[in-house]
């Protein structure tokens, strides 16, 4: 859950991991009280029924937790709190509530945070003891399109924590500058989390943007995943909006949000549809599935055409997909690896129906791979990069993409899981470099045949297959994705074929040129193994 940048409530995250039952976060049986719009967990004696009694027990909930990661994220969200709290005063701050899953993690942190940041000044001052709150100045963009269980709960939860609630019923821009006209506040925390519409670009402290009130917007949640979430909730024991048990895993207007199928339970003995909790969703990049939007499928209004290079082509020419390949690797250009992968793609796309446009071989430098990637995809359907993926310094594929794309690298829950499954412990931790991935343009292609998924950023997929074996896994495993998705689009296949020649290239030259002229269509080549050998004549095209 965002803040909204309009009448939304919540924006989600695109990409998060599908772990084993091992790996998720507990659940809890126990359910909200009847006519209420919180649902409380299961909860243990010391917790009081609205959710942890004081700030301090979170951060014991947290350390009594086997979870790891969800400590090492918590560990991370409450010192940029500190940080903030430690820039600004108490009263320069404000924090933007909505009442969705993400700003309830945020309200609590910042609870967490407060305590030990008071904690330590009191400490430091040689004052002993006291339960500090967090009376957070607190803004909430009223929708006349949220839910009324948003509204409740959002009200419910301030007077919970003794929130200084401030409503604002105007557009986010335009009611966010009048509030912080009337009071400025230097800083707001947001619970924005990467894979948000506008989570691009953004840092845990990032200065508002060109046109909006000056403000530093801290993120806190920013590295946090659907997992993550759900994680510090069921873990915490602390009260969520009713919905999200009814089968709502992001949620939005009235108009434009509906449970996520995926929750679906079927009940032949009800006409009334049923929904398993939030939480039971395994898949978290589906968060996203119960928002209803309109899809745009892709349409290719400037075709390609087969040329023969002499003549431009009229509009009865037949039309197809094309592909540029990038290699990446200084011991190609260096003469000490021979790049084979590139003929063996260009065999596999000729067998489909696609054309390649282009084939280049560039060093070990993001800025190179950027330059290559930024003029191929814009000029091409479809970029197939090889070579440089992996945790050595010389692994640059990844970082050239997002340049390219003129985006950051962004960890990403789901790849980890698999690299984490795949190598083990090598690759756990707070930080796993293997893991960044581009940001907000990456979707993993999954299929049971590999052990990592493939990964596509829009109109650019980057292969991991170093020899001829691998790449007939990956291909394979590509176009049978096609079947569903539409990654590779099969083309009318091509017609191909040769002649040989004892004749001289003089002969020749002009009969070609005429054939060219007559058969625009079709691509004519030639190509000799010798200078004293037979010519062969090659001829490329579509059946009309």
């Amino acid at each position: 859950d965002v803040v909204p940048q309009s009448s939304e409530v919540l924006s989600a995250r695109t990409a998060s991991s599908e772990r084993p039952a091992s790996d998720r976060p507990p659940t809890s049986n126990s359910g909200r009280e009847e006519g209420s719009s919180c649902r409380v967990p299961a909860v243990p004696g010391k917790h009081s029924k609205a959710g942890i009694s004081f700030q301090m027990e979170i951060d014991e909930a947290i350390k009594e937790s086997k979870d790891r990661r969800l400590q090492a994220k918590y560990k991370n969200a409450v010192y940029v709190i500190q940080r903030a709290f430690a820039l600004y005063s108490f009263d320069e701050v404000a924090f933007s509530f909505n009442g969705g899953k993400d700003s309830t993690v945020l309200l609590h942190l910042l609870r967490a945070g407060y305590a030990l940041h008071e904690e330590q000044n009191n400490r430091s001052k040689g004052i002993v003891g006291g339960k500090p709150k967090c009376p957070l100045r607190t803004i909430y963009f009223e929708s006349p399109c949220a839910f009324p269980e948003i509204n409740a709960f959002t009200y419910e939860t301030a007077s919970t924590y003794s929130l200084q609630l401030e409503i604002i019923r105007l557009d986010f821009k335009a009611g966010l500058v009048g509030l912080l006209k009337e009071k400025p506040v230097k800083a707001i925390f947001l619970g924005t989390r990467i894979g948000d519409p506008n989570a691009i670009g953004q840092e845990q402290f990032s200065p508002s943007s060109c046109g909006w009130p000056p403000f530093m917007r801290v993120n806190p949640i920013l590295d946090w995943s659907y997992r993550d979430v759900w994680a510090f909730l069921l873990t915490c024991k602390v009260p969520y909006c009713s919905l999200y048990d009814k089968g709502y895993t992001s949620i939005g207007s009235i108009y434009d949000t509906v449970p996520n199928s995926l929750l679906s339970v079927s009940d032949s003995s009800s006409s009334k549809d049923s929904f398993r909790p939030a939480y039971l969703l395994a898949d978290g990049r589906l968060e996203r599935a119960g928002r209803v939007k309109k899809i745009a499928h892709p349409t290719h209004e400037k075709m390609h055409v087969m040329s023969n290079g002499m003549n431009k082509v009229g509009t009865g020419s037949k039309s197809l997909l094309t592909a540029s390949l990038v290699a990446i690797g200084d011991e190609i250009l260096f003469g000490a690896v021979e790049n084979k992968l590139a003929s063996a793609l260009c065999r596999k796309l000729h067998s489909i129906g696609w054309g390649v446009t282009h084939a280049a071989a560039v060093p070990n430098d993001v800025d190179a791979v950027a330059e290559e990637v930024e003029l191929r995809k814009s000029t091409n359907d479809m970029v197939f990069i090889y070579g440089a993926v992996g945790p050595l310094h010389c692994d640059v594929s990844l970082a050239g993409v997002a340049k390219a794309f003129g985006v950051r690298l962004a960890p990403d829950e789901e790849f980890e899981e698999y690299l984490r499954h795949l190598i083990g412990d090598k690759s756990s931790g707070e930080k796993n470099e293997m893991a960044l991935l581009p940001e907000g343009i990456t979707e993993l292609l999954h299929h049971d045949m590999l052990a990592v998924p493939l990964i596509k950023c829009q109109n650019v997929i980057i292969l991991s297959a170093t020899n001829d074996d691998e790449l007939e896994k990956q291909w394979s495993c590509l176009l049978e994705l096609s079947n569903t998705n539409k990654i590779l689009v099969p083309m009318a296949p091509f017609v191909t074929k040769q002649l040989q020649t004892t004749l001289s290239d003089i002969e020749i030259a002009q009969p070609l040129s005429k054939i060219c002229s007559e058969f625009p269509d079709v691509c004519i080549g030639c190509y000799r193994t010798s200078r004293t050998g037979q010519c062969i004549i090659t001829f490329n095209g579509k059946v009309q």
